[in-house]
């Protein structure tokens, strides 16, 4: 930030305060290409791209014990006794939780549990392989607007629409409109068609499948009944069937029917779902068990038809389908896990015992004793009552002790100054560091300059270093203040 850019007023009645301090990682390397780089100077040669590459890396040092790099997060601890890591997260300086008082209090971290990786087992002991798998269905959530043709190119398959009606997937559900225009045999009234969407599924390798979806069945109105629409399994095995055909008023128009649906559940349920409410607001239903044993190949398959729509001037009527999930077991290849570890679930369920160190003898004054010829030997890492913690690395959640249920956690933490744009500043106290920095790893790393890596190796080490004490903002008042407390006597 140059003065020069900016005046007192736009300062003032800005929001960037105190920028002045730092200079960006782009003006050093810019800075740096002009005085470091080029004929007669230490540096003949060097790319821009080589630089950048060492003015990052010397960041990300510097960044970890030199920089005041330490960054916070609070959060209100929430039943599962996790926090996640933050992004940029790289090591905890330190976790506190905040008392009524704004008061921060130290947790000190346990190494005596973890949450290790739970093998999922069969009742004799040996692994469980297997796993719930909901990717049989393809599209299943209708994100790909495309992926629904009349041919067999996508994963979805439609009839083709009659007049105005249409099938089609709007605003990720599958939505079917409906008009009054299939004659009725032998009269001069009309009706809705009944339509049909299916995609093929293998299940060689599955004996059961869940099979849950989410649908809107279209409200009722004048001439017209509610929203019908079916999804379940089938063979397309049922005597004459054909989903083509829509005109539910046909001898072979079977979209209206529950028959088409042959595949049963283990307790001889037909594997159908039908929304008719009419209330037209998304509902979710599942049927589990579906017995696909000695099948190949079944179909997911959706109909839908609106009832007695005789009303030819009426507006359309709209049901949607969303979210057609098939979940079966399936064998993998690696170790399945149920979730989390009982040594975890035990250790968040019971009462620390750092909680059970104190002794309140005195109720009504609040008189505070310790507990008398009980603390010889205590271990000093668990004489604390502020609670505990451990990070999972491989999770990226830390857990907290029950103690901490519901309590303000703060996290204070080093990241590597290369999270945004704003990190990547230098203080200008550390900016001879920086530049320093940049000149041994270059000088280190080429060909030409080896006689010069010691000499700028130990200019690194005498910048770096300065520019610690320079940043540690030591003030000769402060410091005598402390000391002054050294004049007190000390009882034992």
């Amino acid at each position: 930030m140059a003065l020069l850019n900016t005046t007192q007023r736009e300062y003032y009645e800005g929001s960037d305060y105190g920028n002045y301090q730092f200079t960006s990682l782009k003006d050093i390397i810019n800075q740096f290409m002009v005085v470091y780089v080029g004929e007669g100077k230490a540096i003949q040669k060097a790319t821009r791209l080589d630089v950048a590459f060492h003015a990052q890396r010397a960041m990300q040092e510097l960044s970890f014990d030199t920089f005041k790099s330490v960054k916070s997060q609070e959060i209100e601890l929430p039943p599962s006794l996790t926090m996640i890591l933050p992004q940029d997260y790289v090591n905890y300086v330190k976790l506190t939780f905040s008392d009524s008082a704004g008061i921060e209090h130290i947790l000190y971290p346990t190494s005596k549990t973890s949450n290790p990786f739970a093998i999922l087992q069969e009742d004799d002991g040996t692994y469980d392989f297997t796993y719930k798998s909901s990717t049989l269905v393809k599209n299943s959530d209708y994100a790909d607007a495309s992926d629904i043709s009349t041919g067999s190119t996508t994963s979805w398959r439609k009839n083709a629409p009659v007049g105005n009606d249409k099938i089609g997937i709007v605003s990720q559900q599958l939505e079917f409109e409906h008009n009054s225009n299939s004659p009725i045999q032998g009269t001069n009234t009309k009706t809705s068609r009944a339509y049909a969407v299916w995609q093929e599924v293998d299940v060689a390798t599955v004996d059961f499948l869940d099979l849950s979806a989410k649908g809107i069945s279209a409200a009722s109105g004048t001439g017209k009944g509610v929203g019908t629409i079916r999804v379940g399994i089938s063979t397309f095995g049922f005597p004459r069937y054909n989903p083509d055909i829509t005109n539910p008023n046909k001898s072979d128009g079977r979209n209206n029917e529950d028959q088409i649906f042959d595949v049963f559940t283990e307790d001889g349920s037909r594997a159908l779902l039908i929304f008719n409410d009419g209330l037209a607001t998304q509902s979710t239903k599942e049927i589990i068990n579906v017995d696909v044993r000695g099948l190949n190949t079944v179909f997911v398959l959706i109909t839908s038809f609106i009832e007695n729509f005789t009303n030819t001037s009426a507006d359309p009527s709209k049901n949607k389908i969303d979210d057609v999930i098939i979940s079966c077991d399936a064998i993998s290849d690696k170790l399945q896990t149920e979730g989390d570890s009982n040594t975890w679930n035990n250790f968040k369920a019971h009462k620390p015992a750092e909680n059970n160190i104190n002794d309140y003898q005195d109720y009504e004054n609040h008189i505070y004793w310790p507990n008398e010829g009980e603390r010889y030997g205590l271990d000093p890492q668990h004489a604390q009552v502020n609670g505990s913690f451990y990070i999972d690395e491989l999770k990226g959640l830390i857990h907290f002790s029950s103690s901490l249920a519901g309590k303000t956690i703060i996290l204070k933490y080093i990241s590597d100054g290369l999270g945004t744009e704003e990190e990547m500043k230098v203080h200008k106290f550390a900016e001879e560091a920086m530049y320093r920095s940049i000149s041994y790893a270059i000088i280190s790393a080429s060909s030409y300059g080896q006689n010069l890596a010691r000499r700028f190796k130990r200019e690194k080490f005498a910048a770096v270093r300065q520019a610690k004490l320079r940043l540690s903002n030591i003030k000769l008042e402060e410091i005598t203040q402390i000391f002054r407390g050294k004049s007190k006597q000390i009882k034992h």
